[in-house]
């Protein structure tokens, strides 16, 4: 099966080449196609997006009118346009590791999952010299990922939204919700909280990761401080409620709790009707090393065989 990997963009004109090389880097197998949609960037991005859509002919390009703000609305541009089954998010500022997609791929489709998450994400700064520095990285448990896992703690895999899915549980979440009011910082989050809620099976894969570029001028640092997330938060959960037990539904709305539950979420995990009790089983690792370089040799072969393809 093919892949479509959507990238939403605005004002990245300095990062949104690495990400698309690193989808090249073996990751991109011949059928697959790479969408991107600009949200009315107001840097060189737009041409920037020209010149790899000249170089790469397999990229599509998309372009709002409006800036709408979030993510949310270029993935869900991006989505209806697409040609296959498989969706891949990858943020404009984020790389992908040499290969790790493809063992992404398979270890959904084994498992008959509608996505697949890497088991880890490495968390870097850009040094002064070009080189990257991690800083930390998030270790998720493996296996299975419900419900119940993601409201037992405060950050999973859905805050990132770089994952592989199907596009069948795109539809069956409600596409991404495209929020109109302040606080946009979880349209990912929301995302995932849906595509669980009704059911849909995401795995973990150990032992994976991606890059996840650490700026202050990224989607969750704009956003972070507008507006109350355990608010925002209520946009994911509102449709499953009545999967919550009525205690904890009564928590979330309290005068006072309903501006803090999101964020006291490893304290105080939400319970299902259920039963069924979330593990959460996120692990933060401090790190101070360099990103480790794909063997030189080998990137220059994936190079050349990128340029004789295109």
């Amino acid at each position: 099966m093919n892949i479509s990997f959507v990238i939403p963009a605005y004002n990245c004109q300095d990062t949104i080449v690495e990400t698309v090389e690193s989808i090249f880097d073996q990751n991109f197998e011949e059928g697959d196609e790479i969408l991107i949609v600009d949200d009315l960037s107001t840097d060189s991005t737009v041409r920037v997006l020209k010149e790899l859509a000249t170089k790469y002919p397999s990229i599509r390009l998309f372009f709002h009118h409006v800036n709408k703000g979030t993510a949310a609305a270029g993935r869900n541009t991006a989505i209806e346009q697409a040609k296959h089954e498989l969706i891949f998010c990858v943020d404009a500022d984020n790389v992908l590791v040499p290969g790790s997609v493809s063992k992404l791929k398979k270890y959904m489709l084994d498992n008959q999952a509608d996505a697949a998450a890497f088991g880890e994400i490495h968390f870097f700064k850009d040094g002064e010299d070009g080189s990257k520095k991690l800083v930390y990285k998030t270790v998720f448990k493996s296996g299975v990922y419900k419900l119940a896992d993601a409201l037992s703690v405060n950050y999973f895999i859905g805050q990132s939204g770089n994952y592989l899915y199907t596009k069948q549980s795109w539809l069956k979440a409600g596409r991404y919700f495209e929020p109109t009011l302040i606080n946009q910082t979880l349209d990912s989050w929301t995302f995932t909280i849906r595509q669980l809620g009704v059911g849909c099976k995401l795995v973990k894969l150990a032992d994976t990761h991606y890059l996840h570029r650490r700026t202050g001028s990224s989607h969750w640092n704009r956003e972070i401080k507008k507006g109350s997330v355990s608010l925002a938060a209520l946009t994911g959960i509102m449709p499953f409620l009545n999967q919550i037990t009525d205690e904890d539904v009564d928590y979330i709305f309290g005068k006072e709790t309903r501006y803090t539950w999101f964020d006291d979420l490893e304290k105080r995990p939400i319970h299902l009707k259920s039963g069924e009790t979330g593990t959460g089983a996120l692990k933060i690792v401090s790190v101070n090393e360099h990103v480790k370089k794909y063997p030189l040799w080998k990137r220059i072969i994936g190079a050349v065989l990128r340029e004789i393809k295109a």
